[in-house]
C-alpha cells in the first residue's frame, strides 16, 4: 500500500535492524558492520533493550524468538520460563486470581538463557562482544524518556513505601522522579554482566564454552544466589501485602531455553510461522483462516469494511484463545482443528453486518470450550499500581508496553523476537543485580477447567508473539509489535496491508503500512490482571476518518477514538530472495522505534 509516510522505507543489501528503541537498532547495526550475523545483532540488541527500555523488559523477563538460519528450517526458541514446582492453585487461596506484582507470580527468568543459547548455536561472536553495549549503557548512562519517568512516577509510592531497592535505583535523592530529559545509570546491572563475563571466561574455554558457563552461572551461580537471598523472606507486593515466593533454587537450576517447531499456516502464497499455543501466536493464524473465508483481503485496508471484518474475526479467534490455548505439555489443545479450513468456514458464518457483543468460543474437533469468569467493565482498574502488563490503556492511550526487534542479514538469516517481563514496576529490584523478577504467572487461571490453569513447571500462556514469514521455504519477512493482547491484532492488520497493498504480496511500502491508521478491539478476555473484557469496544486512531468511524458505529461497534498516533509499535524487515534486496521500517509512534540498515 502507498500513502503518507513519516520516514522513508529503508532499502539495501547489507543488513537491516528494526527495533522499538533507536539505541538497540544502532547497536544491532554496529554488530553487523563488525562482521556479526543477524543472530549476533539480535542478541546484542536484545541485551541493550534490557537496559534502555527498563519499563518494558529486563533480564528477569522472558523472550520468544522465531528465526531461520540461511538454508535451514524456521524454528522457535522458547525463552519463556515455567512456573515454580510449588505453583499450585492452593498457594493463591483467598486471592481469586494470581496477583500482578511482587514475587508470588514470578516464573523462571528465561530471557538471558534464550539469548545466550541463540548466540551460542547460531551467532559467530563471543559473549563479551554482545554484552558490551548493554554494559556500556548501564555503566555510563542511557537517555530517559517521558514514558520511563511516567511509569516511575506512577509507582513511586510503591517504591517509597514497599520496595526500597527500587527506590534507590529509580528515584533521585529525596525520592524525586528523575528528569525525563536526563540520563540514567544502572551500575549494579553493569556489575552483574561484567562479573558474569569474568567468571564465565575464567571457567571455560572456547566461544561455546563461555556461553555455556555463563548460562550455568546465571541459573546456579551468583545470579541465582542473589535471587534466592531476596526470596528467603516474605516480599511485599505492589499493595504492600507480604508474600513468600514460590520460586526455588531447583526451579532456576533445572530449566533452560528450548528449540521447537513453529506453528504455521499458508496464506496468499506465503507461510506464516508463530509460536505454539503456549503463546497466543496461533490466534494470528486463526485470523488468517477467517480472513480467507471472509474475503477480507478484497476490502480497502483503510475502510470500515476492512476494520469490521478484521475486528469480528479477532473476537472469534481470541475467544478460542481463551477457551482452548495452553502449554501443550499440560493441555489437550486441538490445534489442527483450530487451524483447519473447515473450522474457519464454520466460524466465518457467525460474522454478520453488525458487531457482535458476545464472547463466542467454538468447539473445534468436538472440544468443549472453557468460558472464563471475567470483569465486564471498561473502567476496571487494579488497586495494585504495579500490577498487570505496562501496555496501552483500554482507551488506546499509551502507558508503555513491551519490546520487539527484527533483524535480517545479507546471507538471509532472519530473526524476530518480542522480549518482555521483569519491568521496573513489576517487582522489587534484586539487591546487587540491578533488575527485578518478572510476573508472568499472573496469566495463569486458577480455575482447573482452563487449558491455561496454573500447574507446577507449566508455561503461562503468554501474549508475546513475533512473526516470521517464508515463501517457498525461504525467509521473506519478520515483524511484530509490543502490546499484550493487541499484538496479534496490530501485527495481523499490518500483514494484511502488506500482502494486499502492492502488486505482489510484501511488495508494498513497509513504512506506509506501519504508518497507516491502526485499530483494535477490547471485546476479548484480557490476559492480564484484573482480566477484564469490554464487549463491543473498538479502539481506533482518529486518522481512520470520520466517515469510517461513523460507519463502524452504525454497525454497532462501541467506538473509542484514540489520538492520531497512539496504537501499535510495529516494526518489520523484508528480504527478496531473488534479488537479495532487504527492506526495513519501524513505528514512529512514541518517537522511539527506529530501523537502521544499508
Amino acid at each position: 500500500m502507498t500513502g503518507f509516510t513519516t520516514r522513508p522505507e529503508l532499502r539495501g543489501t547489507f543488513g537491516m535492524v528494526a527495533t522499538t528503541h533507536w539505541l538497540a537498532s544502532a547497536v544491532g547495526m554496529s554488530v553487523l558492520e563488525r562482521g556479526g550475523n543477524a543472530f549476533d545483532a539480535a542478541v546484542a540488541a536484545g541485551f541493550t533493550l534490557q537496559v534502555v527500555e527498563p519499563h518494558l523488559n529486563g533480564p528477569g523477563g522472558e523472550v520468544p524468538i522465531i528465526f531461520q538460519a540461511a538454508g535451514e528450517r524456521p524454528a522457535v526458541l522458547c525463552g519463556q520460563g515455567p512456573s515454580p514446582a510449588a505453583a499450585v492453585p492452593e498457594a493463591f487461596d483467598g486471592m481469586g486470581r494470581v496477583p500482578g506484582s511482587g514475587v508470588l507470580p514470578a516464573c523462571v527468568p528465561g530471557a538471558f538463557d534464550a539469548w545466550a543459547l541463540l548466540a551460542r548455536d547460531h551467532g559467530t561472536l563471543p559473549l563479551r562482544d554482545l554484552l558490551s553495549p548493554a554494559i556500556g549503557y548501564a555503566r555510563s548512562g542511557f537517555p530517559l524518556m517521558p514514558q520511563i519517568t511516567e511509569k516511575i512516577a506512577a509507582v513511586r509510592p510503591v517504591f517509597l513505601e514497599h520496595w526500597p531497592t527500587s527506590a534507590e535505583l529509580w528515584l533521585d535523592r529525596g525520592g524525586a522522579v528523575p528528569d525525563p530529559r536526563g540520563f540514567h545509570r544502572n551500575p549494579a546491572l553493569a556489575d552483574t554482566f561484567e562479573r558474569l563475563l569474568r567468571e564465565a571466561e575464567a571457567s571455560a574455554r572456547g566461544r561455546e564454552g563461555v556461553y555455556d558457563a555463563a548460562r550455568r552461572i546465571w541459573r546456579e551461580g551468583f545470579v541465582a544466589e542473589a535471587i534466592l537471598d531476596l526470596l528467603s523472606d516474605p516480599v511485599p507486593s505492589g499493595t504492600g501485602e507480604p508474600h513468600r515466593a514460590l520460586l526455588s533454587g531447583d526451579d532456576l537450576a533445572c530449566w533452560s531455553a528450548t528449540y521447537e517447531e513453529t506453528c504455521s499456516a499458508d496464506y496468499a502464497g506465503l507461510t506464516v510461522h508463530k509460536t505454539g499455543p503456549w503463546g497466543q501466536g496461533p490466534v494470528f493464524l486463526q485470523q488468517l483462516r477467517l480472513a480467507e473465508a471472509l474475503g477480507t483481503g478484497d476490502a480497502d485496508p483503510l475502510s470500515a469494511d476492512f476494520a469490521h471484518l478484521v475486528t469480528e474475526a479477532a473476537k472469534l479467534g481470541f475467544a478460542d484463545r481463551e477457551a482452548h490455548y495452553g502449554d501443550p505439555r499440560f493441555a489437550d489443545v486441538p490445534l489442527d482443528a483450530l487451524l483447519s479450513h473447515a473450522y474457519a468456514a464454520e466460524r466465518a458464518a457467525l460474522v454478520g453486518a453488525q458487531a457482535s457483543m458476545e464472547l463466542r468460543p467454538g468447539s473445534p474437533g468436538g472440544h468443549a470450550p472453557y468460558l472464563p469468569d471475567l470483569e465486564s467493565d471498561a473502567g476496571t482498574s487494579a488497586a495494585d499500581r504495579a500490577g498487570g502488563e505496562p501496555t496501552v490503556e483500554r482507551s488506546g492511550a499509551q502507558r508503555g508496553d513491551t519490546c520487539h526487534l527484527d533483524v535480517v542479514d545479507a546471507e538471509g538469516n532472519m530473526v524476530a523476537a518480542t522480549p518482555s517481563g521483569g519491568w521496573l514496576a513489576s517487582s522489587p529490584v534484586i539487591p546487587g543485580l540491578g533488575f527485578p523478577l518478572g510476573t508472568r504467572g499472573q496469566m495463569f487461571w486458577l480455575d482447573p477447567r482452563s487449558p491455561s490453569a496454573l500447574a507446577p513447571r507449566k508455561r503461562p500462556r503468554t501474549t508475546l508473539s513475533p512473526t516470521l514469514v517464508t515463501r517457498g521455504g525461504e525467509p521473506v519477512a519478520a515483524l511484530g509489535t509490543p502490546g499484550g493482547d493487541q499484538q496479534d491484532q496490530w501485527s495481523l492488520t499490518l500483514f494484511l496491508r502488506l500482502v494486499h497493498g502492492g502488486a505482489r504480496p510484501l511488495e508494498g511500502d513497509l513504512q506506509a503500512a506501519i504508518d497507516a491508521p491502526m485499530f483494535h478491539t477490547n471485546a476479548l478476555p484480557s490476559s492480564f490482571y484484573p482480566r477484564e473484557i469490554v464487549p463491543g469496544e473498538l479502539v481506533a486512531e482518529d486518522r481512520l476518518g470520520a466517515e469510517a468511524l461513523a460507519e463502524l458505529r452504525r454497525r454497532g461497534h462501541r467506538v473509542t477514538v484514540s489520538g492520531p498516533w497512539t496504537l501499535g509499535r510495529l516494526s518489520a524487515v523484508v528480504r527478496d530472495p531473488a534479488s537479495g534486496v532487504l527492506r526495513a521500517a519501524a513505528n514512529p509512534r512514541g518517537a522511539q522505534g527506529y530501523a537502521a540498515g544499508r
